[in-house]
Parts: structure tokens; C-alpha cells; sequence
């Protein structure tokens, strides 16, 4: 007998609580743990105990709550919570102390939403585009969660996924932030880190693990990482996890944490994938959508400017001289092209740093303290930095390229406009990047309007499209010495660079092999330049 009302004590605070948040008030549906002999229909008899225990706190929070799961049985949640503060959320007061310091009193639709749930245990699906306030929406319920208990060495309490090293960082840069009055102590796992290092720092205990999927793995391997005490588990930009190859990872890393766990995952689009995940991971989510998936923030002023190719660059100086640019980010969709651009902004006198995939951690981070702190205006990047970068009132953000992935102009323009402020999303289409503006327009609903320059060619889809594939025609007949036209553009001459690799001369500079579109003398052949390149051709 007392083994039998140990059983039922355990049952009761341990599983039920699990329970009400798992079966939305269905428990016939409960599968409850392999080692409980009990039977399921306990579950109707503890459930509106569990309720009230969860529904705790003070009174403003319990009829939040009850606000919240009344809403959840009638409707939607979006248009009910304009006077909620983070107060009514039930966080606890050293939370709150942090959100107020760092000058947040509203919490955004997401968060108000999402911080009860998380707080009452409950799996979470959340949808919301970049810009919401998504990454403190379980930042700060997760502090609270974690107050109580220890860590063990080498098993963390709780594990954040991120696709990218900078998402990583800037979630650890969260935990501080709002974390501070709390004792928690955290690691991040991220590649171009010693794992001495991180060794070290595992060896103490974590109770908040934040990691990308393949340096935890490496990790994991090594056997300096556990996952077997991992309690709480987010899935942040589960859309970029798909969009990288990381959803076998993530599937193998989650084989390794136990099965009663609470789970968060979030993502911007929800794709099928992304929803067989969902239905892999969670258990009976509480789903989230605080807009339509794939939108842009009514926030950002967007435009369009339509240039040839190699008009680009100049087109694109001439926006950043028009506007007032406070700070700017400039999507290049490749990696080499982002050397380019910024080396070409930098020849005329901008303040321009890069940003992509080939840096090293080091690097990356000080040309992202270096932006955030205003010592660089412009920074050039690919898509590596598309994903979650938080700068402050970011002002202006420059598409060099069309994204190729309508999804990824989402992510793009996200990083500005954020916070309620507003922002200027400016994209640079060449006449053979049609197509991928067409899926964008369909993907989000919103036609871009063109925006004229004065002192640059501007052109049309139509009447182009045909002139612009005959030019590049031209400059590939040019490179293969057949062309009748007598200029080399710096775009045909970069790209002959880095697909021939030609031997420089002693006094040539890198400048000189990519120097900037415009130009009527042929460049990157040295110091002398043949006759026959400067006679006009008949």
C-alpha cells in the first residue's frame, strides 16, 4: 500500500501536470510512461488539481492564464492581449527586474502568447518572422524554468539548437542579458572554438546548453557531452535547419534525450517537413502564428530597382549617397561576390565590412562587434547573417542580388524594421533575376513598387530581358577574343580572374584585377596594355 500512494503521489505532481498539457483535455489519448502499472483514467480524476496548480502565481497572472486558455478554446489569441504586460506573464520578479533594465515593458504578440504556454509546460509550434521577439519568447520563460534544480557535469538541464554560430551567439547574448540576477550557468558550442575550451566549461555542468548541431555532435562523440538529463529542448529556425542539411543531425540529437521532454520549436515558414518534424518532436503542441507564414513586416518600406548587371554597383552607391543610411546590411547571394562588393565600396570611401561563410569564427565575431558599436556602416554579407542578427534600429537593408530562395527575401528585409520601428528593404534586379522576384511577389502577396534613378540606366523586365542575355553573349565571345566591343567590364574581368587565376606582375595589385565597373581601359592585364585592346573596332 504505501508503495501504491508512492506511485500515485509521483503520478500526481510528476506525470499529470505533463499530462494536462499534453492531451488538450483529451486523456484518452495519454500514453503514459513504460514503467507506470497505473491506469489512464486517473488522469480524470487529478486533472482540475493539476490545472490549478499550474494555474498558480499571483491573481493577475492566473487570470491572464485563464484568459489565455479560454482564448485558446474559442479562437485565436492575437487581438486579446493589447494591455498585457510582462508582469501578467507570470515571470518571476529577478526576470522581470532584467526585461525592465534593459527597457522592454510590452511584450510583443509572440511572447505574450507563447511565455504563459512555456511556463506551464506545455510544447510549443510557434510561426513568426524574423523581427518579433521571437528568441525572448523562450529566453525567459526558460530562465525561470531553470532556477530550480542543478546541473551535473556533462549533461546539460536544457539544449537550444541554432542553424548558424551567430544565432548561437546571440541567444547566449539573451541569457545574459535577462539572466543576470538569476545564478544559470550556460556553454555554447559553435565551430572556430577550441574544444579545450568548451570541454572545460561542460566539466563544471550547464544548465542552459546552446549549440549548433554539428560542433554538439562532435562533441557528443568525443563523449564530453551527455543528453540523457536534457529536460526542456528548443528548436530555433527550423526552416533554416531544413534549408542546411541539419534536419538528420537534429533527428539524431534528439534520439538521445529522453522521451518525456518539453519541446519549443519555431520557424518562420511551415513548410511539410518542417510539420513532420513537428509531429516527430512534439507531443500535442500548442501551435502559435502570430502572422501569415512567409510575411514582411508592415514596417519596412520595400523597393525595387531594376539595373543591368553592371550597373549594379553603382546603382547601389548611388542609393546609399540618396538615403539616409544609418546602418545597412547588403545581401551578395555568393560568397566570392561579397569580397567584391565590399572592396568596391570601400575604393569610394564607405565604410563598408564583410561577412560570410569562409571567415572564421574570430573574425566574424569582431566585424559583428565592429558593426554593432557603429565603427562599421556597411556590412557586405551572404546569407550566413540573413538568419537572426539583432542590430538595434537597423536603418536600411541593400538586396545587391535577388535571393534565389523567396523565403530567404523574408529573412532579409527582417532585418529592419524591427521592434515596431521602421525600415527601408531596397532589392537590385537585373532584368534575368525575373524570375525569382515573381516568386517572392507570389510567396509573400505584396508587389514591390520600382523605384527610378536619376543617373542610372533603369530598364524594364520586358524589353531587356532578351538585350541583357546578347551582352553577356558579347562578353563571352570577348573573353574568348572574338568580340567586336573595345571595353572590359570589372565584372568580366573579376570573373576571369577567379575562374583562370592569371599571374599577376610584380607592381599589380588586387585592385587593379577587380576594379570597378565604369571603366573604359582594360584592367588587370598589368602595366601594359596591347595597342589592338585600345583601337576601336570597325
Amino acid at each position: 500500500m504505501p508503495r501504491r500512494k508512492a506511485a500515485l503521489a509521483r503520478v500526481t505532481n510528476e506525470i499529470f501536470p505533463r499530462i494536462l498539457l499534453t492531451s488538450a483535455k483529451n486523456v484518452s489519448q495519454i500514453v503514459l510512461p513504460s514503467d507506470w502499472t497505473g491506469n489512464a483514467s486517473l488522469a480524470n480524476q487529478h486533472y482540475i488539481e493539476a490545472e490549478e496548480q499550474l494555474l498558480g502565481g499571483e491573481p493577475a497572472t492566473q487570470a491572464f492564464r485563464r484568459r489565455l486558455l479560454a482564448k485558446t478554446i474559442e479562437g485565436p489569441t492575437a487581438h486579446f492581449m493589447d494591455e498585457t504586460s510582462f508582469k501578467d506573464l507570470g515571470l518571476s520578479d529577478e526576470t522581470l527586474r532584467a526585461v525592465k533594465e534593459a527597457g522592454y515593458e510590452t511584450p510583443t504578440p509572440i511572447q505574450a502568447q507563447a511565455i504563459p504556454y512555456v511556463l506551464m509546460n506545455r510544447d510549443i509550434m510557434g510561426g513568426a518572422q524574423t523581427g518579433t521577439g521571437k528568441t525572448a519568447s523562450f529566453t525567459l520563460p526558460m530562465i525561470d524554468i531553470l532556477a530550480q534544480g542543478r546541473a551535473r557535469a556533462r549533461m546539460p538541464r536544457s539544449l537550444i539548437l541554432e542553424p548558424t554560430r551567430e544565432l548561437a551567439a546571440q541567444v547566449a547574448e539573451q541569457f545574459d542579458i535577462y539572466g543576470k540576477y538569476q545564478s544559470l550557468s550556460k556553454v555554447l558550442l559553435i565551430g572556430g572554438v577550441s574544444f579545450e575550451d568548451q570541454d572545460r566549461l561542460l566539466d563544471r555542468g550547464v544548465d542552459v546548453l546552446i549549440a549548433t548541431p554539428g560542433r554538439l555532435l562532435d562533441h557528443f562523440e568525443r563523449g564530453r557531452v551527455l543528453l540523457s538529463d536534457v529536460k526542456l529542448l528548443v528548436i530555433d529556425e527550423a526552416d533554416r535547419m531544413l534549408d542546411m542539411g541539419f534536419v538528420p543531425d537534429v533527428e539524431r540529437i534528439v534520439s538521445l534525450m529522453p522521451k518525456i521532454r518539453q519541446t519549443l520549436m519555431f520557424s518562420a515558414t511551415m513548410p511539410p517537413e518542417i510539420r513532420r518534424l513537428a509531429n516527430q518532436f512534439l507531443m500535442n503542441p500548442k501551435e502559435i502564428t502570430v502572422a501569415p507564414p512567409a510575411s514582411t513586416a508592415e514596417t519596412v518600406a520595400q523597393s525595387l530597382v531594376v539595373v543591368g548587371h553592371k550597373e549594379k554597383r553603382q546603382a547601389l552607391r548611388t542609393l546609399l549617397r540618396n538615403e539616409d543610411v544609418r546602418n545597412a546590411l547588403i545581401f551578395c547571394n555568393r560568397k566570392r561576390d561579397v569580397s567584391v562588393v565590399q572592396g568596391s565600396l570601400k575604393r569610394h570611401g564607405f565604410e563598408a565590412g564583410s561577412l560570410h561563410g569562409d571567415m572564421d569564427q574570430f573574425q566574424r565575431t569582431d566585424t559583428l562587434e565592429a558593426f554593432k558599436k557603429g565603427e562599421i556602416k556597411l556590412l557586405v554579407c551572404s546569407d550566413v547573417a540573413a538568419r537572426g542578427l539583432d542590430i538595434e534600429a537597423m536603418s536600411h537593408v541593400f538586396n545587391f542580388d535577388v535571393p534565389i530562395n523567396a523565403d530567404d527575401y523574408v529573412h532579409r528585409i527582417g532585418r529592419t524594421g524591427r521592434a515596431g520601428r521602421s525600415g527601408r528593404a531596397i532589392t537590385l534586379a537585373a532584368p534575368d533575376e525575373k524570375r525569382y522576384l515573381d516568386t517572392i511577389v507570389k510567396l509573400t502577396g505584396v508587389e514591390i513598387p520600382r523605384l527610378e534613378l536619376d543617373d542610372i540606366a533603369n530598364v524594364d523586365f520586358e524589353e531587356e530581358e532578351g538585350g541583357g542575355s546578347r551582352r553577356r553573349s558579347r562578353g563571352t565571345r570577348r573573353r574568348n577574343g572574338r568580340s567586336s566591343e573595345n571595353t572590359a567590364t570589372s565584372d568580366d574581368v573579376a570573373s576571369e580572374h577567379r575562374e583562370r587565376k592569371p599571374r599577376r606582375t610584380r607592381h599589380e595589385t588586387p585592385e587593379a584585377v577587380s576594379e570597378d565597373d565604369n571603366s573604359s581601359t582594360p584592367t588587370g592585364l598589368g602595366d601594359h596594355v596591347p595597342a589592338f585592346l585600345l583601337r576601336d573596332s570597325k
